[in-house]
């Protein structure tokens, strides 16, 4: 069909446009039969396909044909590679294509507020230029391929308890400067087609019908010019929702919000107007959908496997690794240890559950390279949930007499093993969409188990299988740790790349790994109660708090090691034509094999007038280097991402002054620095009778008067010293300077000029 037939909004009878904004099923939008209007079709992601084979049921929880699985964003984030995302991304898209899908529910982008949060493997990281940048590589490729995105869930989402009803409570520069910021650069730099608005409230009002960030934030801010879609049941009041631009809601509801917009319009209490609106962008969006031509041939599965094996390995963070136990050689001996070996948990429970085409086990992948390899699966994994999960029920132990067999078979195949890999993780039943985490502890079996073994062998490596961050409590008595994460289909394999040196670990954290979960941010506040939740930390999420207390941690924001090294040339740095900063740095590869730095840059405001952490991610490159080179790496600091959020303007400010530039290979292994003046972004403050003397010195009218005539006699010895304000005196409302002796009429004059 192309434009010229497509009908417009004022082709739609005024129930055939409210249809138009709610589901048809579960899965699907509804078509206007009279008018040549489809119906399309969407499917979750974000790190595959999952589209619902067959009919849709109810709750959307039918088998769904085979698809690629990738690894999801907790492993993808870890590989701080956008372009890699876009690759990932291109493969998804062209699944979608030849499976008719109009658009991919995903990627999600927001920030890992909470270690506990259950959806965390679904996010990229705890800082929102890392999750922006990957988000927008992701967006860019499935649209590549004339499928949609749906950048979600917006916005304050950040745990599973009581998703449906509570209140993230985010004072406005956190909320720009931290949860916000991720999805704004994905919408300036993308476009996605649709965004997801969440389930929760933010600052008590529901995502869905909030015209603040859907309207004036979302679309009249940034310029987003694509469908705002609920999640799945998250609605609230529709005439509510379509008032504030969420302009369709999903999954269907049988035609009763149909007929309440309908009834609504009739009797005034809704404008029409605000519905075509909404109508109209659910045209566009199967306008769009149905532009795209058919895919031409059928799924590669070898090829699109090979990529999420290279995606896996990509993902993965060499922790630790003393004595150069890694990598491995073929011909050790090697006993290989714990159930998810052999039992690989490569993606998290809930709407994200992908079918995959073909899963490759890690225990295999090592029997591949290696010819003296013994197993032992030295405690028993509880069964996965039927279906997607997100039940959060435990299943029943195994009995004592079971443990302990179990745990000796492994002490004995470890014993006199040249090295013993010992696989533990959290099972599904530990996290998923759906609830929240309670500790950030291993199963204690597992934890006894590694004991055992690492008492009867000294090289020990760890294999991490998680979806969230754990504590580490032996990490200073085993010499590797390797962080795997869930890597998707082809994770197995990439275990065994990275283990026997095939591909460089090249992987780094994207969220800070603390010793305990008491010491983490939002400990004292999460997961709130009464349906509000407090975001007390504010700006200090992640690194940020960690630095800001120059607190230990287990391992850093960006840390991962490499099978080689590189050394670092002094940064250069300047101011570019757009504002920002132009940081160059020589990496040299000083090690013998080839191998992926991530050069890192953060960024520093000494002077800054307004609170900041004491560094914060503001660019990054991943590059990879031959042995013995160099590589002049160019990193771009954009003038977007130097800005806080003015909250007496509401406003992005650019502050003028020094800004202070630290490169490195994580937040905490900084190699060197470099300072630029930047020219800010003037802004003045309008005065009221609450305004403080120190603004009125400042204001560019104002201040004159201030100074000559107000600061006068005993006001001027007594608030002022060598020609400069005291701290009472800056801090001193314009409306108490009476009480001090001011003539009225001259701070009257003042307010005024400064209005």
């Amino acid at each position: 069909m192309t434009d010229a037939s497509f009908p417009d909004i004022s082709d739609l009878t005024l129930e055939e446009k409210a249809a138009l904004t709610s589901g048809l099923d579960f899965w699907r939008l509804k078509s206007i039969e009279r008018l040549g209007v489809p119906s399309i079709m969407v499917a979750d992601g974000p790190h595959g396909l999952r589209k619902q084979a067959g009919a849709s049921d109810h709750l959307g929880l039918n088998a769904s044909v085979p698809a690629t699985c990738f690894p999801p964003a907790v492993g993808l984030g870890a590989s701080w590679d956008p372009d890699l995302a876009r690759r990932v991304g291109e493969a998804i898209g062209r699944e979608a294509a030849i499976e008719d899908i109009a658009v991919v529910l995903g990627p999600g982008v927001n920030i890992k507020r909470s270690v506990l949060c259950g959806r965390n493997f679904e996010y990229f990281s705890e800082d929102p230029i890392l999750a922006s940048d990957m988000g927008s590589g992701i967006v860019r490729g499935i649209q590549s391929h004339g499928v949609g995105t749906s950048l979600k869930h917006f916005a304050a989402n950040n745990q599973e308890t009581d998703r449906m009803r509570t209140s993230s409570d985010v004072e406005p520069r956190p909320l720009r400067e931290i949860y916000l910021r991720a999805f704004q650069g994905v919408v300036e730099d993308t476009q996605p087609w649709t965004v997801m608005c969440s389930y929760n409230r933010v600052n008590g009002v529901y995502a869905s019908e909030d015209p603040f960030l859907l309207s004036q934030v979302l679309r009249d801010e940034w310029g987003f010019g694509g469908l705002v879609v609920s999640d799945w049941g998250a609605s609230n009041v529709r005439t509510e929702g379509i008032r504030a631009g969420m302009d369709l809601e999903m999954p269907a509801s049988g035609g009763l919000t149909d007929r309440q917009l309908v009834d609504a319009v009739r009797v005034g209490a809704l404008d029409e107007a605000d519905l075509d609106r909404s109508a109209e962008r659910v045209l566009n969006l199967i306008r769009r959908a149905n532009e795209r031509a058919a895919a031409e041939g059928a799924l590669d599965v070898d090829a699109h496997h090979a990529l999420a094996r290279e995606a896996a390995g990509r993902s993965i963070v060499l922790l630790k690794n003393s004595g150069g136990v890694l990598p491995l050689k073929p011909e050790q001996s090697i006993a290989v240890i714990g159930e998810f070996a052999e039992k690989p948990r490569f993606q998290g429970g809930g709407s994200s559950h992908i079918n995959p085409t073909r899963v490759d086990v890690a225990l295999d992948a090592i029997r591949e390279v290696a010819d003296d390899v013994v197993y032992a699966p030295g405690y028993v994994l509880p069964d996965a949930p039927e279906g997607i999960g997100m039940s959060g029920a435990k299943a029943p132990r195994p009995p004592a007499d079971v443990v302990e067999r179990l745990r000796a078979e492994a002490v004995a195949a470890a014993t006199g093993a040249d090295v013993a890999l010992v696989f533990v993780g959290l099972p599904d039943e530990d996290e998923s969409e759906g609830f929240d985490r309670e500790h950030i502890d291993l199963p204690e079996a597992q934890l006894a188990l590694l004991d055992a073994v690492a008492q009867v062998n000294d090289n020990v490596v760890v294999v991490l299988s998680n979806g969230g961050v754990v504590a580490l409590p032996f990490a200073d008595r085993v010499p590797a740790i390797v962080e795997t994460w869930l890597l998707g289909q082809a994770g197995g394999s990439g275990v065994a790349d990275v283990l026997f040196g095939a591909v460089n670990p090249s992987g780094r954290l994207a969220e800070t790994f603390p010793h305990r979960i008491e010491d983490t941010p939002s400990y004292t506040s999460f997961p709130g109660a009464g349906q509000h939740v407090s975001y007390g930390e504010g700006l200090y999420v992640g690194y940020r708090w960690y630095d800001a207390r120059t607190m230990d941690v287990a391992f850093p924001f960006g840390h991962g090691l490499s099978y080689t090294s590189f050394s670092y040339g002094a940064p250069t740095v300047e101011a570019n034509a757009d504002g920002g900063i132009d940081v160059t740095v020589d990496v040299t590869n000083t090690g013998s094999v080839v191998g992926r730095e991530v050069v890192q840059a953060y960024v520093a405001v000494p002077g800054s007038a307004v609170e900041r952490a004491p560094r914060e991610l503001k660019a990054f490159r991943s590059v990879e280097v031959q042995p013995g080179e160099t590589a002049a790496v160019s990193l771009t600091v954009r003038r977007r991402d130097l800005a806080y959020w003015e909250t007496r303007v509401d406003r992005w400010i650019v502050e003028s002054g020094e800004y202070v530039v630290a490169v490195g290979a994580s937040s905490r292994d900084l190699r060197g620095e470099a300072t630029v003046e930047l020219s800010g972004d003037e802004f003045v403050i309008a005065l009221s009778r609450d305004a403080s003397l120190g603004e009125a010195f400042a204001h560019p009218i104002a201040g004159p008067i201030t100074r000559d005539e107000l600061m006068k006699g005993w006001l001027r010895e007594s608030m002022m010293i060598n020609g400069e304000l005291t701290p009472m005196g800056k801090d001193l409302p314009l409306s108490r300077l009476v009480s001090f002796g001011a003539d009225p009429d001259v701070v009257a004059r003042i307010i005024e000029a400064g209005e």
